[in-house]
């Protein structure tokens, strides 16, 4: 072990005593909490809070050693098998008690028995479990997954799971980038259900999971989705708020246009046009909201919370990082499933993309829109993101671009029949947009969701990017005016 890192103080995964401690239960809670999480050691001969290195007595150190990995093996279960060593600091011996990730959760001090024995850790400190914490320890410890997991009193209906089917189907439709991706979409069936967990079956019945009831909305899942508006830069004053219930796959799509109706439109001028973009990156706020959903501990009490500051989107999640992950990682790729049920029927009705792939995307997204690096707080048992908006609203909010007036000017020389840009790349959507606003110019947004069967949400996305691109530009204000596709 480093020297350097051995003296940064005490963390998550460090902790510091004087001395070894006759009474071993003095050390083992963190012993039992360490092994519970993401693993962590004790290192006696350090004073706390001072970190003066007091160092062991030589005469003394093998039977420490001895009494400490009895300690350990003798009152904790199920059993853990400690490593220790001995190393030099300034000329003093230090005993390091290196204790590895466990993967018979949860771990507990025999004496204080199972519930009240259990202890994990949090910001630097060990703590006993509580409840909901000891559930999902008991979870991972057989490697299930709560989603998965049988609610009681709910029946399940065949009529009810072929709506359930249908309506999930023609979500994913709606989702789809493509006709090819639409195409691919493959009929939902019951065993498709049975293969993700989000319905099990006994002895020829169907009995349906918590991630079954988060579907269909029933049995009181999922919680509510708070949202709410704040004045300042903090929640001393809020202008507004919504509750968002509904089943998890349109909470996702409300709490998403509810962002979208309160954050600010910001301007782009390619050549004498003006473009309105919205001051986020709307693909962010959505993924933000999607994987909130999908990854959140639903064994906490409390909701979902997505807060607007004028400084910041704030979206909180009951339930920190899972065992292994780190905000680093996160920011690198790295994802672990907490519900993998959800997880399933997400990608399903492409809520969500490859998994771990969502932070890099939003961090890239972030960047191309000159916005201050996204943060990742993983404190007190919950799990916030922040999505920094540009306080100064007359700071030009919008994205950068690659593309200047010239090469728009040269897009429109290359047209094809229905006057739109040949030497831009159009998707399904993009096209299906133009050709309903060409029969319509004066259609609102919602008009051409209706007509498109696309989201809202999918409308002005899209009908800002056909701007972006140069094929469209709309002339009038919001209210009073229209939709001008660009011709030859």
């Amino acid at each position: 072990m480093e020297k350097d890192l051995l003296l940064q103080g005490e963390s998550k995964n460090v902790e510091y005593k004087e001395m070894v401690p006759e009474d071993s239960q003095k050390y083992m809670k963190s012993v039992v909490a360490f092994a519970n999480g993401d693993g962590g050691r004790i290192v006696f001969g350090i004073e706390d809070g001072t970190m003066q290195v007091v160092g062991i007595p030589q005469s003394d150190l093998f039977r420490l050693m001895d009494a400490i990995t009895n300690a350990v093996t003798d009152s904790c279960a199920p059993m853990i098998i400690p490593d220790l060593f001995v190393q030099e600091v300034k000329g003093k011996s230090l005993i390091i008690l290196e204790i590895a990730p466990g993967m018979q959760r949860p771990y507990y001090i025999k004496k204080k028995g199972l519930v009240k024995g259990t202890y994990i850790r949090t910001a630097g400190t060990t703590r006993p479990a509580d409840q909901a914490m000891l559930q999902e320890l008991l979870l991972e410890g057989k490697n299930k997954f709560f989603d998965q997991q049988p609610i009681p009193n709910l029946k399940v209906k065949q009529s009810d799971v072929a709506a359930l089917c249908h309506s999930m189907r023609e979500t994913a439709k709606k989702n789809a980038a493509s006709d090819f991706q639409r195409q691919e979409i493959k009929e939902l069936t019951v065993n498709q259900l049975i293969s993700w967990g989000v319905l099990l079956e006994h002895k020829g019945q169907l009995i349906p999971t918590y991630a079954y009831a988060m579907l269909t909305h029933q049995a009181g899942y999922p919680p509510v989705v708070q949202c709410a508006v704040f004045k300042t830069e903090d929640r001393a004053v809020f202008i507004d708020k919504r509750e968002i219930d509904a089943p998890i796959q349109e909470q996702v799509e409300k709490a998403y246009q509810y962002v979208l109706e309160k954050i600010n439109m910001g301007a782009r001028f390619q050549g004498v046009y003006r473009q309105d973009i919205y001051e986020l990156p709307p693909d962010s706020i959505r993924e933000l909201i999607a994987n909130a959903l999908v990854h959140r501990n639903y064994l906490e009490p409390g909701s979902i919370q997505i807060a607007l500051f004028s400084d910041r989107l704030e979206v909180t999640s009951p339930g920190g990082l899972m065992r292994g992950v780190t905000p680093e990682k996160m920011k690198e790729g790295f994802s672990k499933i907490r519900n993998r049920a959800l997880a399933n029927a997400f990608a399903y009705m492409n809520l969500i993309e490859k998994w771990g792939s969502g932070f890099p995307r939003i961090l890239r997204d972030c960047r191309d829109y000159g916005l201050r690096e996204p943060e990742i707080l993983d404190f007190d048992g919950d799990l916030r993101v922040n999505l920094y908006r540009k306080t100064d609203q007359t700071t030009d909010q919008t994205p950068k671009t690659d593309q200047t007036t010239d090469q728009t000017a040269n897009q429109t020389k290359n047209t094809d029949q229905t006057g739109t840009n040949l030497s831009v790349k159009l998707n399904d959507k993009e096209e299906a947009i133009l050709a309903y606003i060409q029969k319509k110019p004066d259609s609102t947004q919602s008009e051409i969701a209706m007509a498109t069967s696309l989201s809202l949400g999918t409308i002005k996305y899209h009908t800002k990017k056909l701007q972006e691109k140069g094929c469209l530009k709309r002339m009038g204000t919001h209210r009073k005016g229209y939709w001008s596709v660009i011709l030859k």
